[in-house]
């Protein structure tokens, strides 16, 4: 059996649904939720493995959020971090599971490195807006590392930012994307300024979640080798925080509002990365075409109370 954390966020809802639409797949598949487990509790820990003695693991349970939500809650972000890879690395030693692919982030790595490659995670500090998180994956890293000597594959996979439907909109929160389509959405129903945080200059590689979701899939039944893998479209994808604001406010046919608000903290200027070359064949969703999808389904699933904010 293969698990899956945290199944009801924004890239285990697209593996889901990338699960249930490929009829080659013979395992079974548990996806699991907080209902199942609060895997920051050991006990809980515990009879999640006890019940389901998983071969394989995909590990995406996360506290994650965007910039401000890493600049102000640092110590909950460690914690909540550290304390729930280390159980389920734990376990899945002690249940002698066949493979662990896990998440890191781009966010993890020293800052003003650049080009970010695999090799240079460890070689210098990151950025201070988040070191509270890209700490904890770090050492994510580092005991998938330790584990792989013991027998088990261990596949960190590095994406980019990623989006797409099935986000956290929140928009004190959440990543740069969905935070700036909320915002965009109440402005023009309130047919006030959209205004972005920041000068809106710095660079950012984007991600769609249903192609994450395709690379999973992918690792999980043709990577035999472990290792650490970047994700993303290669750098000349690269896009302005500003430009994406603009195409969203194109998006929802509200253009002529939009404004930057520079007393706020632009971030890491940019953290340009190439996807490691196993993916060189891979048919990335154009850009434009999944933000207009994600920003779709918004619009069509707010007023039901179907977003998560």
């Amino acid at each position: 059996m293969i698990i899956v954390t945290g199944s009801s966020g924004l890239i285990g809802k697209a593996l889901l649904d990338e699960y249930v639409s490929n009829l080659e797949i013979k395992e079974i598949w548990k996806f699991l939720t907080s209902e199942d487990g609060d895997l920051t509790k050991e006990s809980d820990v515990y009879k999640i493995f006890e019940k389901y003695q998983p071969t394989c693991i995909v590990h995406l349970a996360a506290n994650v959020g965007g910039l401000y939500k890493n600049m102000y809650q640092k110590a909950e972000m460690f914690e909540d971090n550290i304390i729930m890879n280390t159980l389920l690395f734990k376990y899945a030693r002690k249940y002698k599971v066949k493979k662990i692919i896990s998440i890191l982030s781009t966010c993890i790595f020293p800052d003003g490195v650049q080009p970010l490659t695999e090799d240079k995670l460890h070689l210098g500090p990151p950025h201070y807006s988040n070191e509270g998180y890209a700490y904890a994956k770090r050492m994510m890293e580092v005991h998938g590392r330790i584990l792989n000597e013991s027998g088990i594959q261990t596949i960190q996979l590095v994406p980019t930012n990623i989006f797409g439907p099935y986000d956290n909109f929140n928009i004190d929160n959440a990543h740069v994307i969905p935070a700036l389509i909320h915002n965009c959405y109440l402005s023009k129903q309130s047919n006030k300024s959209f205004i972005v945080k920041g000068s809106g200059k710095p660079l950012r590689q984007f991600i769609y979640n249903k192609d994450l979701a395709k690379m999973i899939m992918w690792n999980m039944y043709h990577n035999k080798k472990s290792g650490m893998y970047i994700c993303s479209p290669p750098s000349n994808q690269e896009i302005s925080i500003g430009d994406v604001a603009r195409q969203i406010a194109k998006c929802m046919e509200y253009e002529n509002k939009l404004t930057f608000d520079v007393q706020y903290s632009d971030g890491q200027y940019k953290k340009t990365v190439e996807p490691n070359n196993i993916y060189n064949n891979f048919e990335y969703t154009d850009f434009s075409k999944a933000l207009q999808y994600t920003v779709e389904w918004f619009i069509e699933n707010y007023p039901k109370n179907k977003v998560r904010i």
